[in-house]
């Protein structure tokens, strides 16, 4: 449920892009993560971070979009994202404790250290490396090619990305046998 939960804006800007155009698409997106928001607040009282500056890029390019009448600040919308989070991993390679990869998966999985900041710098990376291919896809591919890297392809790349992750990691899971 939270995945799809996340994955909701994405799944009404396609469906609306399908059924009208960028413009109306785009709107949706912005209602949408507005609602995924308040979601948050209400239900969690609580919006992290990264759902905050995710809203104000989609408010201000997704807006920009509509008043220009341009889709490529929609498109841009995406690097732009996806880069912050290439940043934000490879900042807590420096700052806190641990690294953002740590904090997050420590509970299921006991690494070296080392293996904690490999892991960490291999998101920041990869979340890099995304932002470069949809500058790309944008500007080599039309924007239906452009709205379908960025509602599967994307996550595709994810799912390979940690696909790849998890092999790398398989030396280090717990032993359930007993």
């Amino acid at each position: 449920m939270k995945q799809l939960f996340e994955f909701f804006p994405v799944l009404l800007f396609f469906a609306a892009y399908k059924f009208y155009d960028i413009y109306v698409a785009t709107m949706v997106m912005i209602v949408a993560t507005m609602i995924q928001v308040a979601i948050d607040l209400v239900l969690r009282r609580k919006v992290e971070t990264m759902r905050w500056i995710t809203l104000a890029l989609v408010v201000v390019m997704g807006g920009a979009t509509i008043y220009l009448h341009d889709e490529q600040y929609l498109k841009w919308k995406l690097s732009i994202i996806e880069w912050l989070f290439g940043l934000a991993f490879l900042g807590s390679q420096f700052i806190g404790e641990k690294p953002f990869v740590e904090r997050m998966m420590s509970g299921s999985l006991t690494l070296p250290p080392v293996i904690w900041k490999r892991l960490n710098l291999l998101w920041a990376a990869f979340f890099t490396a995304v932002g470069f291919i949809n500058l790309y896809v944008m500007h080599h591919y039309s924007t239906d090619d452009w709205v379908n890297f960025k509602t599967f392809g994307v996550p595709i790349l994810m799912l390979v990305f940690i696909a790849l992750q998890m092999v790398f990691l398989y030396k280090y899971m717990p032993d359930t046998e007993e």
